[in-house]
Parts: C-alpha cells; sequence; structure tokens
C-alpha cells in the first residue's frame, strides 16, 4: 500500500494505491479507515478502484453499502479512482450516478478529479 498526503485548497487529502485488495469487507473497511485517517490526519481519502473486492462492484451482495456506510459514518469523503467502463450493470451505472451527486462518496477516474470532488462542498 503507497499512501501520498498532498494538501491543496485547505485541505489535507491522502491518495491510497495498492495492488492488492484492502476493501473486502466491514471490518477491512472500517480498518482502512481508522488507520488511513489517523496516519495521515485527513478525512479525505481517494483509494485505486484495483484495491477494492469485485463483490464491491456486484451490488446484490450488500458489500458495496456496507463498506461505504463506515466513510460516512466516520464522516470520511472517499473517492474510488479507476475505469468504471467495464461494468455493464444498469443498477451500478445509476449507484455511481446517485454517489456522484452527493457529498461524501465519488467515483472518477483520476487522482486530480479525486481531489477536485473531495475538495468540492
Amino acid at each position: 500500500m503507497n499512501v501520498k498526503t498532498i494538501e491543496a485548497r485547505g485541505h489535507t487529502f491522502a491518495l491510497v494505491t495498492s495492488a492488492s485488495i484492502l476493501l473486502s469487507d466491514q471490518q477491512s473497511a472500517l480498518d482502512f479507515v481508522m488507520t488511513i485517517s489517523s496516519e495521515t490526519a485527513s478525512e479525505r481519502i481517494a483509494l485505486n478502484k484495483e484495491a477494492i473486492s469485485e463483490d464491491f462492484f456486484k451490488l446484490h451482495t450488500g458489500l458495496a453499502g456496507e463498506i461505504l456506510q463506515k466513510f460516512i459514518n466516520y464522516n470520511i469523503k472517499f473517492a474510488i479512482v479507476g475505469d468504471f467502463s467495464s461494468y455493464t450493470s444498469k443498477p451500478l451505472k445509476d449507484f455511481i450516478y446517485e454517489c456522484n451527486k452527493g457529498h461524501h462518496i465519488f467515483f472518477v477516474s483520476t487522482d486530480q478529479e479525486a481531489v477536485e470532488r473531495l475538495a468540492g462542498r
């Protein structure tokens, strides 16, 4: 896991990348939130999508809701960075669309876009 901390727009952002899966269930999400927020003193975190279990992107598993609830409970703004074009599920596309209209969870294609979305609102 590589954690890069940047300062921009008056906020501290943690940009996390990992080749291995970091978020696979509720407990791993809680551990991730606590570790990254305490190590970086940031409430704004971006993570590459490859570090998230593929079950997250299958909405019928309920994993997305369970994981994202941890971020919301601890008031962490969270961006998932990656290419989501390969997913064809209409419910997932609708979910991504609705998240991107909100204030806490974002699905973006670049780290720069993550910072911009996490800094807003």
